[in-house]
């Protein structure tokens, strides 16, 4: 799907995009899986996104803002907020879309 499409709707869909990064990264547990995961906020053409990469399952993306980077994942609505993309890594159960996020030349899944 093209990514404005996904990125106006509602519905979750596998997305890939450019996007220059905004915030820090920040750390915490999941609340269902009680993985690490590494957030950090995006800009797209489209508008923001939060990324969200489970850092139990792929290495950690050492990005800082103003680095660009090339994020495939699945795009998650919450009304009021950006959408968020998760899945940006492989999927050890083989049962999901693999995602990645290419920071500076190194594929980060």
């Amino acid at each position: 799907m093209d990514f404005r499409t996904a990125y106006a709707g509602s519905n979750p869909s596998e997305v890939t995009f450019g996007a220059v990064v905004t915030s820090v990264p920040h750390f915490f547990q999941g609340r269902y899986s009680h993985a690490t995961h590494e957030a950090f906020d995006a800009s797209t053409a489209a508008g923001e996104v939060e990324i969200v990469d489970n850092v139990s399952i792929a290495p950690r993306v050492p990005v800082s803002p103003g680095d660009r980077i090339e994020v495939r994942g699945e795009m998650v609505h919450d009304p009021g907020r950006p959408p968020i993309v998760h899945w940006t890594h492989h999927d050890p159960e083989g049962t999901h879309v693999n995602g990645f996020i290419l920071h500076r030349g190194r594929v980060y899944a």
